[in-house]
């Protein structure tokens, strides 16, 4: 597998939204990889490098002190689906609320997110800053993109059928401001 992300096109003819769920669902990816329906597609791409573990530890646990009561914060790769949109995507952090873990499937309702992260490289960033932060500003209630090239990460919130409403970024080393449901400031010197 290369760097970049790998779109794989639908069968000829078509497949709908849960048919194309249930492809990404059921495929086989090599260790080190994620399969996501991105723009109608199912795009295979590498798992965040190793130098990422520390920021992602540090944000999971200060989001889980603030966390709503029974919300989670992970970060292990499962799947939501945003069925309006006919997206379904593994957030590279999220919180997210408990119960939704409940059900037998193999993914998860997006509408039990409270939070999402999104860790970008070079293979995922244009999909992170654009793709993804459309489809989420229109239904999560916060959303950090934590640019690892630019060593910023910026809190949306206030979403919208527009997207989200409200903006606001720090370099890394400088404390962030995330607003409810958590209402906490994330310290970002380990990032």
């Amino acid at each position: 597998m290369i760097e970049q992300p790998t779109p794989i096109d639908p069968r000829v003819g078509g497949q709908g939204f849960d048919d194309l769920l249930r492809t990404v669902e059921e495929l086989d990816t090599p260790d080190g990889f994620k399969a996501e329906l991105i723009r109608g597609k199912i795009v295979v791409s590498p798992w965040s490098k190793l130098r990422y573990l520390r920021p992602m530890r540090a944000l999971r646990r200060q989001l889980e002190e603030y966390a709503p009561e029974g919300h989670i914060a992970d970060s292990t790769p499962f799947l939501f689906s945003f069925p309006a949109v006919e997206r379904a995507y593994g957030p590279d952090l999220f919180v997210v609320e408990e119960a939704a873990f409940d059900a037998d499937g193999r993914h998860a309702d997006a509408e039990a997110l409270s939070l999402v992260a999104e860790f970008t490289s070079t293979s995922t960033k244009d999909a992170d800053w654009h793709e993804k932060l459309n489809v989420y500003g229109q239904l999560v209630p916060v959303c950090l993109v934590v640019d690892m090239q630019d060593r910023e990460i910026t809190c949306f919130s206030d979403p919208s059928s527009g997207g989200y409403r409200a903006r606001w970024a720090a370099s890394f080393g400088k404390p962030l401001k995330v607003p409810g449901p958590f209402d906490c400031e994330i310290d970002t010197t380990a990032f």
